[in-house]
């Protein structure tokens, strides 16, 4: 069973990808660099090309899979608000940025509609200072 997160232990590191992987690409693209620099030739010239286009596809393929679980969050909390928000703010709900809904996902159902008032009524717009607001956190153990 997942435990119960926080504003401390939300964020999810796969110790595969952030750790191993991550620091696989930049060693070898170091060695490759080295030996580019000791043995001048097309092949060593081509291996950091080649680690390169490989870190570039490691940022990449996390850019565009964050990209999509934004969108996906962003329809999900605009349907959550139009659940929860009283009617004064319902109109409101489309001044919310991508950035506010990912934050505001973490709030529990009782806590949106005060925090969403806070929220637009105060411009605040910075991700983590959403986050740091909430008192009754909502776990959300299906990120990528």
């Amino acid at each position: 069973m997942p435990t119960e997160q926080t504003y401390a232990t939300h964020r999810r590191i796969v110790p595969g990808f952030h750790g191993v992987a991550f620091l696989c690409i930049v060693a070898y693209l170091g060695f490759a660099i080295w030996q580019a620099v000791k043995h001048p030739a097309v092949a060593t010239v081509m291996q950091v090309i080649l680690t390169i286009g490989i870190a570039l596809i490691f940022w990449y393929a996390r850019s565009f899979v964050l990209t999509v679980q934004d969108r996906l969050i962003r329809l999900e909390e605009r349907l959550r608000l139009h659940r929860l928000l009283p009617s004064d703010l319902q109109p409101r709900i489309e001044e919310f940025t991508p950035g506010q809904l990912v934050a505001i996902r973490f709030a529990s159902d009782a806590e949106v509609p005060t925090l969403a008032r806070t929220v637009l009524e105060q411009g605040i717009r910075d991700r983590e200072a959403i986050k740091r607001m909430i008192t009754t956190w909502r776990a959300d153990h299906l990120r990528a």
